[in-house]
């Protein structure tokens, strides 16, 4: 593979980033097929492996953990914090729960630091300082050499770095914002502040979901429910006005690559790769198979007419649904902040 920076870190990383999610009771619960796909992902040449404390309830790092036994010095391994793991005090982003996750995480993944910790949602309910003070601080102590923020909102990821400035605290120095050709909001200002700021970036979910796996054919009938509609059917049901879109879109999309004689995974893969802000896009490979199905697409470049194609199915910046945004501020869920109670 030929390696990025990640961002301005110095840090060289692989294009495709292994995404463990899938590994433990959330899909594939068998250790030994995660270790497989997690050694073959090595072999070809991944050197970024991405977790989460709260994917499987911490199993997932136990399972990568044990997976690079004998070969965690090969590999830019990040984590996540934020959401809950065990009851309450035990989830958001303050220094409290920060301090103890950590060392949760380095437990279950057996090694002594993390390359990159992530904040995996924003907390409206903790001051952004509080976060980058113990951030900072596990950097001073080598718990962790790097973090960075998932999913934050634009205007967030430039509060970060002006509290880092104003407070002399290490700034955040990587954004993992969901993008795919379904889900182009980041294209709007997230990617375009990343470059400004020189912020490695890692995207997720860049099949949106499985929507760009290729199962959505033109003319076919919808296929069985599956685990991830029964977990997620905001995002998966087709019965959905925004999803029966996104199928009309995925339907448009294989016809696109059929005609330029790929697979929809690698052109969807190729779209998010091309953009010049993104460093890494993490794939989340179940099985084996999939994992061999994506990893060529590092070897794909879309050309101009291909590109534009895509922009007519898709306009940029446009997101279709927004439960595939990945976060949504209380501005948006929580009616009272937009109403203003004249009583008071």
């Amino acid at each position: 593979m030929t390696y990025r920076y990640l961002g301005r870190t110095g840090v060289q990383v692989s294009p495709l980033a292994l995404g463990a999610m899938n590994f433990g009771a959330w899909a594939n619960q068998d250790h030994d097929d995660a270790a497989r796909i997690i050694h073959r992902a090595l072999d070809a040449g991944i050197n970024v492996v991405d977790t989460a404390d709260v994917y499987s309830q911490g199993e997932n790092e136990e399972i990568v953990g044990k997976a690079l036994a004998g070969r965690r010095d090969d590999v830019f391994l990040a984590s996540k914090f934020h959401a809950e793991v065990g009851g309450p005090n035990r989830s958001g982003n303050t220094r409290r729960w920060i301090t103890r996750a950590v060392e949760n995480s380095l437990r279950r993944l057996g090694t002594d630091h993390l390359d990159l910790y992530q904040v995996h949602r924003p907390d409206p309910d903790t001051d952004i300082d509080e976060t980058l003070s113990a951030l900072t601080d596990l950097v001073r102590h080598g718990k962790i050499r790097y973090f960075g923020t998932t999913t934050f909102e634009p205007h967030q990821l430039v509060e970060a770095q002006i509290a880092a400035e104003r407070r002399n605290l290490q700034r955040p120095v990587t954004e993992q914002p969901p993008y795919s050709i379904l889900a182009r909001g980041a294209e709007r200002a997230t990617l375009p502040i990343a470059e400004k700021y020189g912020l490695g970036v890692l995207t997720w979910s860049p099949l949106a979901g499985g929507w760009l796996s290729g199962r959505y054919r033109p003319g076919e009938a919808e296929q069985a429910v599956s685990s991830r509609i029964e977990r997620q059917a905001h995002r998966h049901d087709p019965a959905l006005a925004a999803n029966k879109i996104k199928r009309a879109a995925a339907e448009e999309l294989v016809k696109l690559a059929d005609d330029a004689g790929l697979s929809l995974v690698h052109l969807s893969l190729a779209f998010v790769l091309q953009h010049p802000a993104v460093s890494s896009v993490i794939i989340g490979p179940r099985t084996l198979e999939h994992l061999e199905g994506q990893l060529g697409a590092v070897d794909v470049k879309l050309s101009s007419d291909i590109l534009d194609r895509i922009d007519e199915i898709v306009a940029p910046g446009l997101t279709i649904s927004p439960a595939d945004e990945g976060y949504l501020p209380p501005s948006l869920t929580d009616s009272s902040v937009r109403r203003f109670d004249r009583k008071n």
